[in-house]
């Protein structure tokens, strides 16, 4: 079940999802040292987004002119970076995470080595659940175009909230690992919190009202929602 769920990089993947990406995927050099450094030397550099998914979100942040993206889980950076790419000049990018150790450590120097583009990205450290409140809490509901979530799985129904929350109208949500290797097709897998918690995702946003969806099988799962 799980050969056709992979992320393009991973030296298993399925010949399809490989042809796909090989047909989608687009990194500037910024990006191609960035995914080298974080999967050869960052502690659980898998983690870092597939290219094919970063590629598909930039198309849509640049498609409705998007200024402003939330960024649920920074890790390394990668994700930050494609979205800083892809907004204008005056654009801006959110990136939380729980700690911004990696970041500060494989992806700062590569970043900053681009400061136009780094200038655009506000790294907020701590739980993100607290941060997108306050967000909230200070009047930014409606008013972000774009959120990737890619974070701690369990809290995935929190952070599809928040998101939905600060999001505009016609403004779009990815969320990635929403297969989990094809584990949450499979009941037993999701005797597994983390998985639980990405099926019950997978439900709540098929079955939310403000906004219309589609599960993809693109790179390790993309469920992708936008707000009507």
């Amino acid at each position: 079940m799980s050969s056709v769920v992979a992320k393009s990089y991973n030296k298993s993947a399925d010949p399809v999802v490989a042809y796909c990406s090989e047909h989608t995927a687009i990194q500037t050099p910024l990006q191609v040292e960035l995914q080298k450094e974080t999967l050869t030397n960052a502690p659980m550099g898998g983690m870092v987004g597939a290219p094919e998914v970063l590629t598909f979100g930039q198309h849509f942040i640049q498609s409705f002119g998007g200024k402003r993206a939330l960024d649920v889980g920074t890790f390394t950076g990668a994700s930050a970076l494609a979205w800083a790419l892809a907004v204008p000049d005056d654009g801006e990018v959110y990136t939380f995470d729980i700690d911004h150790t990696n970041y500060k450590k494989y992806g700062v120097p590569i970043l900053s080595k681009d400061q136009k583009t780094f200038a655009k990205i506000k790294p907020v450290e701590g739980a993100a659940v607290e941060s997108l409140d306050k967000l909230i809490a200070d009047g930014h509901s409606g008013t972000f175009d774009f959120a990737f979530i890619d974070a701690d799985k369990t809290s995935y129904p929190a952070y599809y909230e928040k998101c939905v929350t600060l999001l505009r109208s016609g403004g779009v949500i990815l969320v990635d690992n929403s297969l989990r290797g094809g584990k949450v097709a499979d009941p037993k897998c999701r005797e597994d919190p983390s998985n639980a918690a990405i099926h019950a995702t997978n439900d709540i946003i098929f079955q939310d009202q403000r906004t219309r969806s589609a599960l993809l099988n693109l790179g390790d799962g993309t469920h992708v929602a936008f707000k009507k």
